[in-house]
């Protein structure tokens, strides 16, 4: 069963929030700036919260998940969700969200799940390609940065598995704080810094399955690109139009290289740019393979990437305009699907 809702969490009239045993799962996105409260504290007030669950600590920035068992689920009556995401499908709190749904329905008598529902940060314009060969369960069939909110995602998460689960979507459109804040003032999560964060994240989490930093303990995560062995001097990195490459340097706090001065560049996007930031990664990585004899890709990124023609011409035996070419037409694919789950008017978009 599903049912999109035109009104706040707090006023719907189901016995199950009204009434029942309910758990939240969240971060700190779910804070209400109309009330000044969190999302849990509507059902702490109403004396029927029972459990809150939460991101972990983690060492690294973006690393961290929300835990949870199901044993810990039984006996609810409704959990509701209320995340930012970043837009990306391989966004650790979206993930989670969908092995929550498969969780649910592997219950004999699963709570029902409300989705508080956000604007999508990174907009509606699409990269990447559905994911081809093996992956793991829970890494829904969409584009690498998919233009859909979370509760869209969710919706097709369950058409796709065949969720025998109750999935109610509050619309983002009626929450106080979509009018209050912009989708990035509350950080979806440790490493995202502000605006354009969730613009570079879906090419940029990808260096994180190499041996080069991509800003992760500097205040510009994702953003800019680096590693000890790196030299800039007489380097000119490829950069798409609209997109500036400052050479810099950088020292992490955490992380790989802690400690460690690492020599890159920031990329900066100019006003009105529209930036594929995977393709932009994907080319960076050819770039430096042929550079510098030091630089490893890691097994993992091709489980993440998921797309034997893009891990071809990393591996050297494409060019990259068939990269693009089929790029393009996957971007298209999957916005033909994507349209089928959509419950906002804007229509998700390619990057031209």
């Amino acid at each position: 069963m599903f049912s999109f809702r035109t009104t706040p969490i707090e006023d719907q009239l189901d016995r199950a929030l009204l009434e029942g045993k309910v758990g939240v799962f969240c971060t700190p996105a779910c804070w209400d700036a109309g009330k000044s409260a969190y999302l849990y504290d509507i059902f702490r007030r109403r004396g029927n919260l029972e459990c809150i669950f939460l991101p972990g600590e983690e060492s690294v920035p973006g690393t961290a998940h929300i835990s949870f068992d199901i044993e810990e689920i039984k006996g609810l009556d409704a959990l509701v969700v209320e995340i930012q995401d970043a837009g990306s499908r391989y966004f650790p709190f979206t993930i989670d969200v969908l092995r929550l749904i498969s969780t649910l329905d592997s219950m004999e008598t699963p709570p029902s799940l409300y989705v508080v529902d956000h604007p999508n940060p990174a907009g509606r314009e699409v990269e990447g390609t559905l994911p081809a060969g093996e992956t793991d369960v829970w890494t829904p069939a969409a584009a690498h940065r998919h233009g859909l909110t979370l509760g869209e995602l969710a919706q097709m998460y369950v058409s796709d598995t065949g969720a025998k689960i109750a999935l109610h979507v509050i619309s983002a459109e009626v929450a106080s704080t979509a009018r209050t804040l912009l989708p990035w003032m509350i950080p979806p999560a440790s490493d995202f810094a502000g605006v354009f964060t969730p613009y570079f994240y879906g090419g940029g989490k990808l260096w994180t399955d190499t041996n080069v930093n991509p800003g992760l303990g500097t205040v510009r995560p994702y953003e800019m690109i680096g590693a000890p062995f790196i030299k800039t001097d007489g380097n000119e990195v490829p950069v798409p139009d609209g997109v500036l490459a400052r050479p810099c340097s950088f020292v992490p706090l955490s992380g790989m290289y802690e400690g460690q001065t690492c020599f890159g560049w920031q990329f900066i996007l100019t006003p009105g740019a529209h930036y594929h930031s995977l393709l932009h990664t994907i080319r960076l990585m050819h770039f430096l393979s042929g550079r510098y004899s030091q630089f490893r890709i890691f097994d993992s990124l091709y489980g993440r990437l998921a797309d034997p023609v893009m891990a071809e011409y990393l591996r050297g035996g494409i060019t990259f305009d068939i990269v693009e070419e089929h790029v393009k037409g996957e971007e298209q694919k999957w916005i033909r699907k994507a349209k089928r789950f959509l419950l906002y008017d804007e229509q998700p978009v390619r990057i031209k």
